[in-house]
């Protein structure tokens, strides 16, 4: 599996799928040990993925096709765009990294694999903003660079629009993007 959960999140092999309901505005600052709590308490076996919501995941949608199965749990209370203009000045401190990285911190699999959900969003949100009726085109392609993780140095777990390090892409990618796309 690929997945930016928390709990499991990054490329790996995996036997189950988690899907925790959890209070809006939830706040611990241990969500994949919660998580894994929780499949515990569920009688869950084997490595999975740990996902939350706070959408009510007894309400869920599914479909089948071909083979694939996709169950989706949508919770469109709290709605938004990635690019928000609140771009990397207002979290990040700067407008231009000084380092030979694009990005100076190092991410856990799960939160590169959210980079490259969140990058993506902000894409689309400037595409159409630009006045495209599209996500892009067949050949879109995203990479997320950062530092590797080193000894003494946080690797941090999250990398949504929302997260601390998120505004510090998503911001840059929309606007590269729009400026790009917006017709002169």
């Amino acid at each position: 599996m690929i997945s930016s959960a928390v709990l499991g999140g990054g490329i790996g092999e995996r036997s189950r799928i988690l899907n925790a309901q959890v209070s809006h505005g939830y706040r611990r600052s241990d969500p994949a040990r919660h998580l894994a709590v929780l499949a515990d308490e569920a009688g869950a076996q084997g490595d999975g993925v740990g996902l939350m919501t706070a959408a009510d995941v007894r309400a869920y949608g599914s479909a089948y096709d071909g083979g694939v199965d996709a169950v989706a749990s949508a919770g469109l209370g709290v709605r938004g765009w990635a690019a928000t203009g609140r771009g990397p000045r207002s979290r990040c401190g700067r407008t231009r990294s000084t380092s030979s990285w694009p990005f100076p911190v190092a991410l856990s699999d799960a939160a590169l694999v959210n980079a490259v959900a969140t990058a993506t969003e902000a894409k689309v949100q400037a595409l159409v903003g630009a006045g495209y009726d599209c996500s892009g085109t067949p050949t879109d392609a995203v990479c997320v660079a950062t530092r590797s993780p080193r000894p003494g140095h946080d690797v941090h777990a999250f990398a949504g629009p929302r997260s601390l390090w998120g505004p510090c892409w998503h911001g840059p990618v929309h606007a590269a993007v729009y400026t790009t796309a917006a017709p002169s």
